[in-house]
């Protein structure tokens, strides 16, 4: 029970890290958000993994090599998978952006450690496949009431083309960030071990595990907003009023973002061979619930038609 409780918190906290991003001002995209993945992929995993996990560097020898790449491989494929939901909004949108990135990380992340892990008995995993339809479900109903709210002129602006590319990228960004998921299954026992090996207590297995995860996303996501900012010239841009407060807040929405994946982590730790399928699958599904209330109580979907609604209540509902 206390594994779901955390799971259930790390996506509460998960839904809430990007608000802070609504009181950043005078910055461009690339500013703020490549403030913010520098603090959160590795400014703060850093100071937490070395502040609280003793002979850290030594952990992470004991985790070994082969584990440990097959932790980078997966983690640096999560860091592109991020990047490529951005690049899908552009195409369709927000709401169908996040229901069908979101819903193939729910999808295909919670059955992937069956593949690691094996079959859990039969009644068992006829259980968790009805409770991922059931969250499937009310993803695509929040994706449905997003589309009937942006209504269809902006569907005609788009154009067919931009949409299949959307979904495209959308579908493929979900894949790659399951490597997240994927990453922490293959690491968590060795890295436990490790943990305790040098007088570390249990739950700070979850702080070296995303550690190395969010580390290895790092790897490409650094470089990538190290170039866009040189080749859009807005080095300059980071001299503007108020930088100290944007500077702030971009690191408050890393701490918020690594904090919800440690919490996680060790929901997944404590729920074993199932974290990785029912942990993962309340823990997005918490994070677009968040999303979605905050969008109710911000008023955004005050002018909605009736139908979007609808639909966006038989989503929460589900």
């Amino acid at each position: 029970m206390i594994g779901i409780l955390f799971a259930i918190f790390a996506g509460i906290m998960l839904g809430f890290y990007a608000m802070p991003e609504k009181f950043v001002k005078n910055f461009n995209f690339e500013n703020t958000w490549g403030f913010c993945f520098l603090f959160m992929l590795w400014i703060v995993p850093c100071i937490i993994g070395f502040s609280l996990v003793n002979n850290f560097t030594q952990v992470l020898a004991d985790v070994g090599t082969p584990i440990l790449l097959k932790m980078l491989i997966p983690s640096f494929l999560w860091g592109i998978g991020m990047l490529m939901w951005g690049k899908a909004i552009n195409h369709i949108g927000l709401s169908l952006g996040f229901s069908i990135f979101i819903g193939t990380i729910v999808f295909v992340g919670s059955v992937l450690p069956f593949f690691i892990h094996g079959l859990p008995a039969t009644n068992i995993l006829i259980t968790i496949l009805l409770g991922i339809l059931v969250i499937l479900v009310g993803i695509i109903m929040n994706g449905r009431a997003g589309i009937l709210r942006e209504g269809h002129q902006s569907a005609q602006q788009s154009g067919a083309s931009s949409m299949a590319v959307g979904i495209v990228i959308a579908v493929v960004g979900g894949l790659l960030c399951t490597g997240f998921n994927v990453a922490n299954e293959f690491g968590k026992d060795a890295i436990a071990a490790a943990v305790a090996q040098n007088g570390n207590e249990s739950w700070l297995t979850s702080v070296a595990s995303m550690f190395i995860v969010y580390v290895s996303g790092g790897l490409f996501v650094i470089p990538y907003f190290i170039y866009q900012i040189s080749r859009k010239n807005l080095w300059g841009s980071f001299n503007v009023v108020g930088v100290g407060k944007n500077i702030s807040l971009t690191a408050l929405m890393a701490v918020l973002n690594f904090t919800a994946s440690i919490l996680f982590a060790y929901a997944a730790f404590v729920l074993g061979n199932k974290g990785g399928t029912i942990g993962y699958a309340i823990f997005n599904t918490m994070s677009v619930v968040v999303a979605v209330v905050g969008g109710i109580i911000t008023k955004e979907w005050l002018t909605a038609p009736a139908k979007a609604k609808s639909s966006l209540y038989i989503g929460l509902a589900a």
